[in-house]
């Protein structure tokens, strides 16, 4: 939940130049004065990754970084480092926004710089990012980060990260599915969706996503073939698996983190009722017998209008006829829809009622909608342009303006707390998961994403990458460019493993007041980084005393912090 510093206590850095350690809450932005301090004091969980913004002193055309490791009590720590670049905003997502450069992107250190067209003294800003391993020994790690901008002497930044006795698990809690396409990807990067390199490259996106604590679906889009014999489906399996099966079994990263989710994939060739239901039945089979414990769902017709009701209801009928897969409707709650979805999935301005102008249909609290459906369903929501605004810019009715602003938001030009809040949102509203309809978006356009990624009325609306051809960071293969608006998403996952852990340790009506200091609502979030970062040394220092009271309740076997050999 943060880098852990007390922000509100922090005065502004002395006249003398050097670099300056400021918070990841808080986007810097050409113009504007920074508060920051000489050196980084960073806190993480095990199986937590926390980051802070390093800003170089006046204008500097060249940066390199030696690499950086961690001393302490246990294996080193060493951090990753990246240089932010900025994306020309030029029609503000809403009244919030503004237009001009905005920080998104986080490229290598040694790549390149390319400046927005007309920008100019945009500053150099860092982004050092460490990650505990959950087998971390806790305690005290320091180092010195040097960085060397241009010809000038190397400048120390000294770092310290207070690694916690307590983990968070390695696969989210939080059920999420983001889009990802391969063939927007290898669009955006300029190759064939069937060239092998394309393959490698989406996957590299998927296991991005997932170190961010995200699952995916989409992907290839191909559904794994099948005939029939009998009635019976033959589904040839090899395809699929080898695309999936390293995201739902846990050996894609070191960590052993698995997809959360997994989508059926329709196939054509599965043509009558009985056929397609005999088909979504081989896929709960198969994953039983590759014992991959993501949820699968059906997504049924995206939004449905009114005369789509007919097909989602047929598309209910059909997936419940095999068994085992329940079918995500993204809808508010609609009696025309009744009895179709057993995940529905309403945008998150549903969900919380706001004077002024109506954004959703039918705004319905989590604990009423519940309330609402057949036993046993689910609440996901999402975010979509109902809550930033679907045409772009200020409204020019105020009313409207403000109806539409200050929501929990992935857009670039909105502030970081509201990047970051779904997560806090989550725990605090109970929802069970989170949709969001894709990440790269803008590659599938005929605009460049690193100069614009203006869709739907909102700067960055489904796009949370940008692509990292060889042209564009001077390197000699392509990789995913995260954003930092992932990686403020990530961090809100990383809340909702803090605010769920502690109220599994016995302290639930704390984890909720916490929730609350920094999100009252949907649209009523705190943007003062001093106020996040507060709430992350209580709720710290609570979880710290509730693990050492329960671990060995936890772990059987293991020895409390407080017992003797």
């Amino acid at each position: 939940m943060g880098a852990g510093w007390a922000w509100a206590v922090v005065a502004a850095m002395a006249a003398t130049p050097g670099p300056q350690v400021v918070s990841p809450l808080v986007k810097i932005r050409p113009g504007e004065a920074v508060q920051g301090r000489r050196d980084a004091r960073l806190s993480v969980a095990r199986g937590e990754c926390e980051a802070t913004q390093v800003v170089l002193p006046g204008r500097v055309e060249r940066v390199r970084v030696e690499p950086l490791a961690l001393a302490g009590p246990g294996a080193a720590l060493k951090p990753s480092v990246w240089r932010q670049v900025f994306v020309d905003v030029k029609t503000p997502s809403n009244g919030e926004g503004r237009s001009g450069p905005w920080p998104d992107a986080l490229v290598p250190v040694e790549a390149p710089i390319q400046a927005p067209s007309g920008a100019t003294s945009l500053p150099t800003v860092l982004y050092v990012e460490v990650c505990a391993p959950e087998k971390q020994k806790p305690g005290t790690y320091r180092g010195e980060l040097r960085v060397k901008a241009g010809d000038a002497a190397p400048m120390p930044v000294p770092f310290s990260v207070e690694v916690q006795p307590f983990a968070l698990p390695t696969t989210a809690s939080l059920p999420t599915s983001f889009g990802v396409s391969l063939y927007s990807i290898a669009r955006g990067h300029g190759l064939s969706p069937e060239a092998p390199e394309a393959r490698e490259l989406l996957r590299a996106y998927g296991r991005t996503l997932l170190e961010h604590r995200v699952s995916a679906h989409g992907l290839s889009m191909s559904p794994p073939p099948v005939r029939f014999e009998n009635g019976k489906p033959v589904v040839d399996w090899r395809a699929y698996d080898a695309e999936v099966g390293p995201f739902l079994d846990g050996s894609l990263l070191p960590s052993g983190a698995r997809f959360t989710t997994a989508e059926v994939r329709d196939n054509k060739q599965a043509s009558t009722d009985a056929e397609k239901a005999a088909y979504y039945r081989a896929f709960v089979e198969h994953f039983r017998k590759k014992g991959w414990p993501a949820q699968l769902f059906f997504y049924a017709k995206d939004e449905p209008k009114p005369e789509d009701v007919p097909l989602v209801h047929a598309q209910a009928k059909r997936v419940r006829a095999a068994g085992g897969i329940p079918v995500l409707v993204t809808s508010p709650l609609d009696d025309a829809l009744r009895g179709a979805a057993d995940i529905l999935t309403p945008t998150l301005n549903c969900f919380y009622p706001r004077p002024g102008p109506q954004t959703c249909r039918n705004v319905v609290p989590t604990r009423t909608l519940r309330g609402r459906l057949p036993k046993g369903a689910k609440v996901w929501w999402y975010q979509s342009c109902n809550s930033h605004g679907c045409n772009g810019g200020p409204p020019e009715d105020k009313t409207v303006d403000a109806a539409y602003s200050g929501w929990a938001s992935y857009m670039v030009d909105h502030p970081a707390p509201l990047n970051r809040a779904m997560g806090v949102l989550a725990f605090s509203s109970g929802v069970d998961g989170e949709l969001y309809f894709d990440t790269v978006f803008a590659y599938n356009t005929k605009k460049d994403p690193w100069t614009d990624v203006f869709e739907f009325g909102g700067n960055g609306d489904g796009t949370l990458f940008y692509p990292g051809t060889p042209a564009r960071l001077g390197m000699t293969g392509h990789q995913p460019v995260v954003s930092l608006r992932l990686k403020h998403i990530r961090d809100g996952l990383e809340d909702y493993e803090y605010l769920r852990l502690l109220a599994e340790l016995g302290d639930a009506t704390f984890a909720q007041a916490a929730a609350r200091r920094l999100a009252r609502s949907g649209w009523d979030i705190t943007r003062d980084a001093g106020e996040w970062e507060a709430v992350r040394q209580e709720v710290t220092a609570r979880l710290r005393e509730r693990w050492a009271q329960s671990e060995y309740v936890k772990r059987p076997g293991r020895q409390t912090p407080n017992s003797t050999p």
